[in-house]
């Protein structure tokens, strides 16, 4: 009797697989592909900058200019306090207004600071006055989370004190500083080879400022706008507009000296910083061989951009004992700045008249 073949006797069903089979595992194979990928994705969108060794976020961080630098603190806890560090806004605080904020700007954002402090705080005060008052008429939990939540929506992250506070203040025109604008009134002959102090706003969308000067006698600060980054300058000295400058350079006075004057129309008026050379005296020949000006008790001024024969055009002062000269019709003479480095004289000189002034 034979043996039945081995293929008459196994079942073809149990060792191939359907078509209805394949394509099930097909869709797995493809479902898998696709979990894999969402998987990859998900970890790759996990990734943060914060992840990056410090040494990198901090190069990051170093280069990106002021408002990327702000957008950057908005993103999370974390990077607020690292982008709102002094550290990195000193650099854009120096390179855009560091030759505009002298010592008196700073004095003046420190009280500006102050008082903002002592406004918040007498707020608060108040705040909880009012709590108190409320607390007997609404259920304090009530009262509680109604000034909780409004005080967390009022208070900045931001230190008041910090350099990327004063910057922002300064960038936004909210905070007014002191400094000193060339050619007052941009081109009135009055005014000419002319510095006054003033108090600045910036203007982002003109790149300009606006400026606002002491009240001169009756009249009240006068307003200019539109005044350009080239006509401004922190004040060299701590001088008030009002106060004598107390001069300390008489004694190193010799022709051909820059210098800078302090003048005012008359007693009512504040200072304004006026340019002018040390001259010789009427006895000496300019001969700077045998010239003795130095050693005389006078120094004379000149005012170059004057005609010949104008009353402004000299003056003359005590080396020994000068404090204020002058008179209600031609003016009152203050204290005097020797110009000792060819920066601040070739400003003078760029904004030099272009017709001699009568």
């Amino acid at each position: 009797m034979s043996r039945p073949s081995c293929c008459s006797s196994c079942d073809t069903s149990q060792i191939v697989p359907s078509s209805a089979a394949m394509m099930c595992l097909r869709k797995m194979r493809i479902a898998s592909s696709r979990v894999e990928a969402v998987r990859e994705q998900t970890t790759q969108e996990e990734a943060s900058v914060l992840d990056l060794p410090e040494l990198a976020l901090e190069c990051i961080l170093e280069r990106l200019p002021p408002a990327g630098l702000f957008n950057m603190a908005g993103v999370c806890r974390s990077l607020r306090e690292r982008c709102s560090g002094d550290f990195l806004w000193e650099r854009h605080m120096r390179r855009k207004w560091g030759g505009l904020i002298g010592e008196s700007a700073r004095k003046e954002w420190k009280l500006y600071v102050s008082s903002r402090k002592e406004l918040s705080n007498l707020e608060q005060g108040n705040q909880k006055c009012l709590l108190r008052a409320l607390s007997g008429f609404c259920p304090v939990s009530w009262v509680r989370s109604k000034f909780v939540h409004q005080a967390t929506q009022q208070k900045s992250y931001l230190p008041s004190d910090s350099i990327m506070s004063w910057y922002l203040a300064l960038e936004s025109g909210k905070f007014w500083f002191p400094a000193q604008v060339y050619n007052r009134e941009n081109g009135h002959v009055g005014f000419m080879l002319s510095c006054y102090d003033a108090e600045l706003c910036y203007d982002s969308k003109t790149d300009t400022f606006q400026a606002r000067y002491p009240p001169h006698g009756r009249r009240a600060a006068a307003m200019e706008s539109r005044v350009t980054w080239d006509r401004i300058r922190a004040p060299p000295v701590n001088t008030p507009p009002h106060d004598l400058h107390i001069t300390n350079c008489l004694q190193d006075l010799r022709p051909g000296d820059s210098i800078e004057i302090q003048w005012r129309r008359n007693k009512g008026f504040p200072y304004g910083w006026w340019y002018g050379v040390v001259g010789h005296l009427e006895s000496c020949d300019g001969n700077t061989s045998f010239c003795r000006c130095q050693s005389s008790d006078t120094v004379v001024l000149e005012f170059d951009q004057y005609a010949q024969g104008s009353r402004w055009r000299y003056a003359t002062i005590d080396r020994w004992n000068h404090r204020e000269e002058g008179n209600e019709a031609d003016g009152f003479y203050g204290g005097i700045r020797k110009l000792w480095t060819e920066k601040e004289i070739s400003i003078w000189k760029q904004l030099w008249p272009t017709d001699v002034l009568e």
